[in-house]
């Protein structure tokens, strides 16, 4: 039995873990795909770095391209992260026939249809399980497990970090500065964490799932985003009253073959399963047409999590080698996009507002909600115990996107609205 060689992009967390459960897991791994594994060349930054595993220090190299261009390896398992030059390693290395399996949710997507395109070309495999929930399965679930149904939405939990803040947040009553910081000293959240509060770490999860699930060419553009930073503890106790849980939402929607794309904190209803998730897991919703309603749940990262993803994915590559059949499971998108308009995305939405505190202003609030063909579902009206002025709280019925934005517009020429002090997506 002929080894399958593997060359190793990066050495950090994951790569770490791809280590520890190839070589750990020899047995088992040689069983499924007939022939062993073997590390043979790992690309590090740092020779002499401190290691938690044991390596042949003859099988490390400061230059991946001595990786890439080994005629001996036959697949390449980019964990390195980055963009340009991960994108230039694998695209070379596609060029020369050996397959690929990476993590990268950044390079799968700002450049996913061309190396998926080049993939094709050349007939080689590109997996890339692990770029998005870590542990949870959902991309080859996607690809062969909704093959046979339409997809209708995408709904998830899809950044550890912010999940973690949030489930910290409700549950302490603390604030989002406070659980930040807690965050960072634990190592969930990164130095400069704005990849993650901003919901940019979410958005390119986002685009790769709706890719995959429409089949259509999703980009990061295409994709509203919105942050957790402006989420206050004032906004979850309402969230708890009213049966909500605050989650930062990845959700891709489809209505014939018109699609949107958004990240946004959303107010889910308790009673929805997603509403549970907390601390860094993660968690993906799919409807499909014909299954209906579907959950994955799981470590969303971590090392030995999105170590296992990668590593079936190598398994996935080895077998079509042994079958011959490499390059031919390539989801090239192939239908033409087409975003909804502003007038046909349509969701709930809470408001808070802060008010004059004297008669007549509630109607002439939703005197306006009804010249935009906004209905309401509750109204709460309250004193402020820590203002002169009153609050609003506000749930609508569906409106258009379009619609939203004309009321918001015109209570800013509204002068017994002191403030509109929060506006949140709701969901379930």
């Amino acid at each position: 039995m002929k080894p399958v060689k593997v060359g190793l992009l990066g050495l950090g967390t994951v790569g770490t873990g791809v280590v520890r459960i190839v070589e750990g897991h020899q047995e088992d791994l040689s069983s499924q795909v007939g022939s062993p594994i073997i590390i043979e060349k790992v690309a590090v930054k740092n020779l002499e770095k401190a290691r938690s595993i044991e390596i042949e220090q003859s099988k490390l190299t400061e230059d991946p391209w001595e990786v890439i261009r080994d005629p001996e390896i036959d697949v390449i398992v980019e964990v390195m992260g980055g963009v340009e030059a991960a994108k230039e390693y694998i695209l070379e290395a596609l060029d020369r026939g050996k397959h690929i399996v990476t993590a990268n949710k950044d390079l799968m997507a700002l450049y996913g249809s061309e190396i998926m395109a080049k993939a094709l070309e050349k007939q080689c495999d590109v997996f890339y399980e692990a770029s998005v929930a870590g542990g949870i399965p959902i991309i080859r679930t996607l690809i062969e497990g909704f093959s046979s149904d339409r997809i209708v939405k995408i709904m998830g939990i899809v950044n550890g970090t912010t999940n973690y803040i949030l489930s910290k947040m409700s549950q302490e009553d603390a604030s989002y500065e406070d659980v930040l910081k807690e965050a960072q000293e634990l190592g969930y959240a990164e130095a400069d964490p704005t990849s993650d509060v901003e919901g940019l770490d979410a958005a390119r999860k986002m685009v790769i799932l709706g890719t995959l699930g429409f089949r259509t060419n999703v980009e990061l553009s295409d994709v509203d985003v919105r942050g957790i930073s402006s989420v206050s503890k004032e906004d979850i106790a309402y969230a708890k009253k009213l049966g909500y849980e605050m989650k930062l939402l990845g959700i891709a929607d489809r209505q014939d073959d018109e699609f949107s794309v958004s990240v946004q904190p959303t107010m889910v209803k308790k009673s929805h399963p997603i509403a549970a998730v907390n601390g860094v897991f993660n968690a993906v919703y799919v409807h499909g047409e014909a299954v209906g309603e579907t959950m994955f749940y799981g470590a969303g990262a971590g090392e030995m999590p999105t170590a296992t993803s990668v590593v079936a994915d190598l398994v996935a590559v080895v077998k079509n080698l042994k079958l011959g059949v490499n390059g031919l499971k390539a989801m090239v998108p192939y239908k033409a996009k087409k975003l909804k308009s502003d007038e046909q995305i349509a969701y709930k939405n809470f408001l808070l507002l802060e008010v004059d505190d004297k008669a007549g202003v509630l109607a002439q609030i939703t005197q306006v909600f009804g010249e935009y063909d906004v209905s309401l579902e509750s109204v709460v009206q309250s004193p402020n115990e820590h203002t002169p002025d009153a609050e609003i709280i506000i749930v609508t019925h569906h409106a258009s996107k379009a619609n939203m934005d004309k009321v918001l517009k015109h209570f800013e020429t509204l002068k017994v609205i002191r403030r509109v002090k929060s506006v949140y997506r709701v969901e379930g």
